[in-house]
Formats: structure tokens, sequence, C-alpha cells
């Protein structure tokens, strides 16, 4: 059990903590910009669709080499798209630390559970990778897998679309715009317990954001436009008072998406 927070009159400046985050997003995003003007454009498929070279090994590159290159690119977009909107938990966490400290007791810096938290993103992207990866190599050698890409791009909109207006999506969004009943049960002494305390709130919002990432690898995990649009999407579900209905519209903005995109590609 968590005791209360620190007063009012001695709570931490959250100066220092955002300036901090506000700084490694900066970096992150430039380096995820960097990374998408190297990765543009890619090879057009049978059926009409472009397979981004984030799915390819390029010459003389291993897959373990094109895998290692991948997560390294993808930890620094999760960072610069999550970043931001994972600022409530640290700046709680930071209230409770300086509470525990007072009393005597240890609380391991912020870092340690942010290392959870994305260490929960880093094995997301190793499922995405092994996804699409495998799927891009399936469709080089087989034209009928290739020609049904466009169908199944439609196919994943709709099931995100469809997982956004759900009870679990809702459950799993209030977890992340309220974490403090989640600190008060689930506080242990100790860096273990701090970084389990990161992955386990970082697997609520796997849980809650895993649709949104799917339309992102789906359309173009390296499309600039569309990254900036879900990282907007993710920070105003979860800061936004009528996040919930937020999440629920881009559900249906979603669906509506997937359905023309599935119909195009089925009549073409």
């Amino acid at each position: 059990m968590v005791e209360s927070v620190a007063p009012s009159d001695s709570r931490p400046s959250p100066v220092v903590p955002w300036t901090a985050a506000l700084v490694v997003t900066g970096l992150c995003w430039a380096i995820t910009l960097r990374e998408a003007q190297r990765m543009a454009g890619g090879m057009r498929m049978p059926g009409d669709w472009m397979m981004s070279m984030a799915w390819m090994a390029m010459p003389g590159q291993s897959s373990m080499d094109a895998a290692v290159m991948f997560l390294a690119m993808w930890e620094a977009m999760m960072i610069a798209m999550m970043l931001p909107s994972a600022m409530p938990l640290v700046l709680l966490y930071q209230r409770l630390g300086i509470s525990r400290r007072a009393l005597g007791r240890a609380a391991p810096s912020q870092v340690v559970l942010l290392a959870g938290y994305f260490l929960v993103w880093l094995a997301f992207g190793v499922v995405a990778f092994v996804a699409g990866f495998g799927l891009s190599a399936l469709a080089m050698r087989q034209e009928g897998i290739s020609r049904a890409i466009p169908a199944a791009t439609g196919v994943a909109l709709i099931v995100a679309g469809v997982y956004q207006v759900t009870p679990l999506k809702r459950a799993c969004l209030r977890h992340c715009r309220s974490p403090l009943s989640f600190f008060t049960h689930g506080w242990r002494e100790g860096w273990y317990a701090t970084f389990r305390l990161g992955v386990h709130h970082g697997a609520y919002c796997a849980a809650c954001c895993w649709a949104l990432m799917l339309i992102q690898l789906a359309i173009g995990v390296m499309n600039l436009p569309l990254m900036l649009a879900i990282a907007l999407v993710i920070g105003i579900e979860k800061s936004w008072r009528y996040g919930e209905r937020f999440a629920a519209a881009a559900g249906v903005a979603a669906i509506v998406a997937g359905v023309v995109i599935t119909a195009r590609a089925s009549s073409g």
C-alpha cells in the first residue's frame, strides 16, 4: 500500500522531467525522421502496393542484421511517440517517490520505470518484425499472397477499428489515463519491483494502443505523416477529458477506411 503523496507545498516541479522528456523525444523524432527518409520508397508488388524497405534485408545483410536495425528504429519511434503520453505516469511516480524517501524508504529512478515500460514496446516490435518480415518474404515468393495484401490491409483497419470501440479498449485506456490505483496496489520495494511496475503499465498501454499500431504497420510503418497522426491520437485519447469518446470515433473512422480499402481491392 502506498502512503499519501507529498503535500501540495512540497510537490516536485515538473519542469525538469518534462524538459528531459522533450529533449529525449526530440532526439528520437530526429532519429525516426532520418530512418524514414533512408527507408523512403520500396518495391512495387503485384496487387499495386508498395513494400516498405523496413521489411527487406539490404544487400549483404542477414535477417538478424535486418531485425536489429528494425528494432533500433522501432524503439526510437516508440519513445518519440509514447514518451509524452507516458509523462503523467512519470510525474506521479516522482511524487510518490519523494513521499517514500521522506519516510526513509527506497524509490528508484523514473528511468527504471520507463525501462520496463519501453521493454514492452520493444517486445511488440519483435512480434511486428517477425510478422512483417515473414509476410513480405511470402509475398515476394507467391503472387497470390501479394495480390491479397491490399484487401488484407483493409481488413486490418476494420479489426483495429472494432477493437477501438470494445469494453477492453476502454478498460485499458482508463488505466492509462488514471494510473494512481495501479501504483496504490502494485507498489513494491526495490529496483526490480519498479521495473516490473513499468512492464505492467507498458502491457496495459500496449493493450490499449495495439490497434493503432496495427493501422500504422498495415498502411506504412515508416509513413511519417501517419506516424504523427497516430501519436496525436494516442496523446488525445490519454489526456483529453473526452478521450474515450475520441477513441471510439477514431475506431469508426478506421472501420470506414477499412471498408473502402477492402472494397476497392476486391473490385480491382
